[in-house]
């Protein structure tokens, strides 16, 4: 039996200290946690930096290092620093070992890489080994060239290599969310479906149970299965609460694609131990060609936006026309005064309190009292995209929407009006690479930090 220690869904996100301080009494084989997601979007992997505080992720990583130290056990992180780029994952080992000298820790640190170097991935298109996942974007060697970073998503095998090294603490790149749980128990002969499975619904944590924001859980794994118990006073775990994870950030509620075939669970059987654990046999592990997914971003132009703030009620009655046609105008004289074509730049008014989110596709047609109109304005340098911006300020000030009317008046709540954002980026990678050998894509490094 392997028991596997999950503190929270994603090291930033808090837990539960005194279910973390049950979960290390009850003598786990290993503590993993997730590290990142492209959840909130391309930007984080463009720039290889991390969407957490370093302070908040410090406080985090110091209670794990002192559960770590405690359970005399291996600590695994994957998807270092949000993005699991190779800088995110040199952050986290820099806090790692500010740490170990503050805690008198003397501890070795595995660092698995898994950033792509842009010749290689072109060399592996050439060599047919990339191929696009559906609704992947079209890419060729010029895009790829064009990727401020590029990460394999690694398995099982990368992670047991690191956990091979005799290591302390494992600091993984990108990773698929289910490796850095499930590497151990299947190192250890574990049944495979039921170790894949189990990841799955482990990854996020107490996501999987009644009480998701207690954090702590941990797994059983054996030669049959695995069985699930929330550590958190209040959380429980049930047959509907485990099951349904197979539908989260997943397309198919039966099937999970990883690196080297898939999981299977169409004939898993969930039982009910108790009111809190669940046991689940049944879960198919079938081998397939070893790939690894792609992930690249890149620089997609840079943004200025500016925020007006309309509360008169005609205008707030009429935000979408007025906010389209100020659209329009500006275009217009972007186009004539810049030197820039219409498809080289976009201006886009988003409604805030009437369809920011959803635009054309919102169904709650109610008039709010005032509206947020967002302006962003995306251009192919910083520069540009001012102009364009500094062009949209006195419509965005005082446009009317008839010619035939006195000049409105709406409110900038910041002064300058318009704000870089510097660089937006764009995911452009969504794609698989055919590996021989798991390990060749990656990079590995082992340290000693600390002193104790």
């Amino acid at each position: 039996m392997v028991r596997v220690l999950i503190p929270t869904g994603a090291l930033g996100l808090a837990y539960d200290r005194a279910a973390l301080a049950r979960g290390v009494a009850n003598r786990p084989d290993i503590i993993a946690v997730d590290g990142g997601s492209t959840d909130s979007g391309p930007s984080y992997l463009g720039r290889g930096v991390s969407k957490y505080s370093r302070a908040t992720t410090k406080a985090e990583w110091r209670d794990l290092m002192l559960a770590r130290a405690e359970a005399g056990v291996p600590l695994v992180i994957g998807t270092a620093g949000t993005c699991g780029a190779d800088s995110a994952v040199d952050w986290l080992f820099e806090i790692t070992r500010e740490l170990a000298e503050e805690l008198g820790q003397k501890v070795k640190v595995a660092r698995l890489y898994s950033g792509q170097s842009p010749d290689t991935i072109a060399a592996a298109m050439r060599a047919g080994r990339v191929t696009p996942l559906s609704g992947a974007p079209l890419a060729d060697e010029d895009l790829v060239r064009s990727c401020t970073n590029i990460v394999a998503l690694a398995g099982v095998e990368q992670i047991r290599a690191a956990l091979d090294t005799g290591a302390d603490i494992v600091i993984a790149g990108r990773t698929t969310d289910t490796a850095i749980i499930a590497a151990l128990p299947i190192a250890r002969n574990c049944d495979a479906g039921g170790a894949w499975h189990g990841a799955k619904v482990g990854e996020c944590g107490a996501l999987a149970t009644t009480n998701p924001a207690s954090g702590v859980i941990q797994i059983d794994f054996d030669e049959r299965g695995f069985t699930l118990e929330p550590l958190g006073a209040t959380a429980r775990a049930t047959p509907y609460t485990v099951s349904a994870h197979m539908l989260y950030e997943n397309t198919d509620p039966y099937i999970l694609h990883e690196p080297g075939g898939h999981l299977d669970v169409a004939a898993s059987r969930y039982i009910a131990l108790d009111d809190r654990r669940v046991r689940v046999e049944g879960s198919v592990w079938v081998p397939g060609r070893y790939t690894v997914k792609l992930e690249g971003a890149r620089v997609a132009g840079y943004q200025v936006v500016s925020l007006t703030l309309l509360r008169d009620r005609r205008y707030v009655a009429n935000a979408r026309a007025w906010a389209e046609d100020i659209a329009r105008r500006c275009r217009e004289v972007a186009v004539d005064r810049t030197g820039l074509a219409e498809a080289e730049f976009t201006i886009e008014m988003r409604l805030v309190g009437q369809d920011a989110t959803l635009g054309p596709l919102e169904t709650g047609r109610t008039v709010p009292v005032e509206v947020g109109v967002l302006a962003i304005v995306t251009a192919p340098t910083e520069a540009q995209a001012v102009e364009i911006g500094k062009i949209l300020n006195p419509y965005l000030l005082h446009h009317a929407l008839t010619e035939d009317e006195p000049m409105p008046t709406f409110a900038f709540p910041f002064s300058p009006a318009e704000m870089a954002r510097g660089a937006g980026y764009e995911f452009c990678l969504h794609h698989v690479m055919a590996l021989d050998d798991p390990m060749a894509a990656f990079r590995l490094q082992v340290s000693e930090v600390g002193h104790g």
